[in-house]
């Protein structure tokens, strides 16, 4: 059967690296063959199945299979056949691939959340796959999407990702068939027919040569066996030698020594006709995270300038080695046929030591660049600004704007490489730079709630590296930081495991702060699931190892956070001995404002008490410090708290005295006033306290 390729810029032929799930269709390419697997699978769209045959509603959506060697065009086909009927899928065509270049399997919980990225659809950070994946069908289930579904080793991978709804089409690539998921008739692909070969190989290396000497080209398909992917190299080659006959190549090509594949013959010839340091460069790209390629990864990997590597990837292009991708900043990929050969040639000839210099050189550079991400976002006369200024330029951004597009457009890239330097066990330290350096970044331009996704899967990396290292202080470090994601999103069970975790790695590692840290968070989980007792005790444990170690301020904050538990426990008498100690905390830190809020939070336990008198003088004394504070919205909250107080005591108009100047303070936004009385305003929440231990 035959194939075909696409790509008027640089001949990318089939096999090439997909897009990632969100982005695009892309545009501006041609398709040359393939008319009759194209028909056929477009009629397998509207074949009737086995269910509709037996007379039940399919129940799920068709899936349609094109099988084939990496390079023999299978992702073009299924690309080109998305084009040709996304307008029957209003919703959209969503894409993953399934499979990395290094051949490694793509967790299905990854392809899942790429997908509902892809969507728009939110998902809890650390979910696992099981939910994500009902996350996604549930989504899928009111759409009519297209799911492209690259390079799928087996069934297992595609099967769980199927929308349940026969509205949705599947297009899966794989190399075999996938046994295992029912009704599916895969669409075969081998090489290009002649004429489709020919006009392959005319578009790549120009369409005179090829015109003026037809025998020769076809003489060159058939030593490339009509492969898509070999004809692109060839034609590449050709495209750079204006004066090489077509004839001479095929006749190179023919009397090769056997390297295996047609692919793998017009590769070494390609390869052999390459200077030395771009042969180098073109080799040290199979260490690219993902194949996602750009000059610093190219630069960093072969030792070499930026510029020049732009060139010589520019002319890997132009040769049809990697693919340009469409991007605001230049972007490569290389093709996944290309990998294999690439590595078994690095392999060959490079010392494993040069090969681990190079990796180093790669993590190295990409924690430079994440560090000057970050430090754009400093302000002007900050240390971070002042250390980015003496970085060379090439590594510094000209603003935040730019900075945030590098790392958006990168990030693929930068988790990848995360993934691949804790996996290789050897360069654990620059590893754990790396993850760092990628932690600020992120936070630095998206925060922790938009990029939290991202942030659970650097840090169970940086779990895996503490427990392989026997590292303690990052394990708890690790532990705390997960737990904090796992209490966002309601799994307080999760989180109190880990915080326990957390907790036992603190005092492994003697580390007072993470050891006291673990402790609150131990109660906060506890008073999240209403277990007052647990809860009050933990935070007595950290409140006095926080008046041990002369801490007042966390000391005060804790014995409100006692005060709290008791509230909810009903045991006002406590609440009130903790809140009166919070007071006198906050007072001796001379914190006018927190002093301010937790005689605020007594006043309310004084009103609980059934002693509003003395929550009248209390909140009024509260009063006074709100506004010798400044703040404003307290004040107002604390107004309308008299205002409420003196109805209940009977003297309305105080009430309406207190409730006008509320009123005047904050206008219109005495609403969200309001809220915060009713919320009890002062005190923070579980998370608050977590998340400024965080920033500490």
């Amino acid at each position: 059967m035959t194939d075909q390729a696409v790509d008027t810029d640089g001949a990318t032929a089939g096999g090439a690296v997909p897009p990632p799930a969100s982005a695009p269709e892309p545009t501006g390419t041609q398709f040359v063959g393939r008319r009759r697997e194209l028909k056929e699978l477009r009629a397998d769209i509207d074949r009737a199945g086995l269910d509709t045959l037996s007379g039940r509603k399919a129940p799920r959506a068709r899936v349609l299979l094109v099988a084939g060697r990496p390079g023999s065009g299978r992702t073009s086909l299924a690309e080109e056949l998305a084009r040709r009927v996304a307008d029957a899928y209003p919703d959209g065509v969503l894409r993953a691939r399934l499979t990395d270049p290094d051949g490694s399997r793509v967790p299905t919980e990854r392809t899942a959340r790429e997908l509902l990225d892809a969507l728009g659809v939110p998902a809890p950070p650390g979910a696992a796959e099981d939910d994500l994946t009902e996350i996604l069908r549930d989504a899928l289930a009111e759409r009519r999407a297209l799911l492209l579904l690259d390079d799928a080793t087996d069934a297992e991978q595609v099967d769980p990702l199927l929308p349940d709804t026969p509205d949705c089409l599947v297009v899966a690539v794989a190399e075999g068939p996938l046994t295992g998921i029912p009704d599916v008739r895969p669409c075969t692909l081998g090489g290009l027919d002649k004429a489709a070969a020919v006009e392959l190989l005319a578009r790549a290396a120009g369409p005179v040569r090829i015109t003026v000497d037809p025998r020769s080209a076809e003489s060159l398909v058939e030593a490339c066996a009509a492969h898509p992917a070999a004809l692109v190299l060839a034609g590449g080659w050709l495209g750079g030698r204006p004066k090489a006959a077509v004839a001479d190549l095929a006749k190179q090509v023919h009397d090769m020594p056997d390297e295996g594949s047609p692919l793998a013959r017009v590769f070494a010839h390609t390869y052999a006709s390459l200077p030395a340091p771009a042969a180098r460069i073109l080799r040290f790209l199979s260490l690219a995270p993902a194949g996602h390629v750009d000059p610093h990864t190219a630069s960093a990997l072969a030792g070499c300038s930026v510029s020049a590597a732009r060139t010589t990837l520019d002319d890997f292009v132009a040769l049809g080695l990697v693919r340009a991708v469409d991007s605001p900043l230049p972007q490569y990929e290389v093709p996944g046929c290309l990998v294999p050969l690439l590595k078994a040639r690095t392999e060959s000839q490079d010392r494993p030591a040069e090969i681990q210099l190079a990796r180093a050189r790669m993590l190295e550079r990409t924690v430079r660049l994440l560090q000057s991400c970050r430090a754009v976002t400093e302000p002007d006369a900050s240390a971070a600004r002042k250390k980015l200024a003496g970085m060379p330029r090439a590594l510094r951004f000209p603003g935040p704007r730019a900075a945030a597009e590098w790392l958006s457009i990168r990030q693929p890239a930068l988790l990848a490489a995360a993934r691949l330097a804790v996996a290789d066990g050897e360069l654990d330290t620059l590893a754990r730079r790396l993850m760092a350096a990628l932690v600020r970044a992120l936070v630095a331009h998206r925060g922790t709630e938009d990029a939290a996704p991202e942030l659970y899967g650097i840090h169970r990396l940086v779990l895996d590296v503490a427990e392989r290292r026997n590292l303690p202080r990052e394990q708890a470090a690790a532990l705390l930081n997960l737990a904090d994601l796992d209490a966002q999103t309601g799994r307080t069970q999760d989180a109190l495991a880990r915080y326990r975790a957390a907790l036992d790695a603190g005092r492994a590692a003697g580390d007072p702060y993470a050891t006291g840290r673990a402790m609150e968070s131990v109660g906060g989980a506890h008073q999240e699931l209403g277990d007052w007792s647990r809860a009050s005790d933990w935070f007595g444990r950290a409140l006095a190892q926080r008046l041990a170690r002369g801490e007042r301020a966390d000391a005060a904050r804790l014995y409100g956070r006692i005060g709290a538990v008791h509230t909810y426990a009903g045991r006002y008498g406590e609440a009130l001995r903790n809140w009166s100690s919070a007071v006198t905390g906050y007072r001796k830190c001379a914190d006018v404002a927190a002093q301010a809020r937790a005689l605020s939070e007594m006043a309310r336990v004084q009103e609980y008490a059934g002693r509003p008198e003395e929550s009248l003088r209390t909140c009024q004394e509260a009063v006074e410090l709100a506004r010798h504070a400044k703040d404003v919205r307290l004040q107002a909250a604390l107004q309308l708290r008299l205002a409420d107080t003196l109805e209940r005591l009977g003297d309305p108009a105080a009430a309406r005295l207190h409730r006008g100047a509320a009123e005047r303070m904050l206008g219109e936004e005495l609403p969200q006033a309001a809220r915060l009385e009713s919320n009890g305003g002062a005190a923070p929440s579980a998370y608050e306290i977590r998340s400024a231990s965080s920033e500490d």
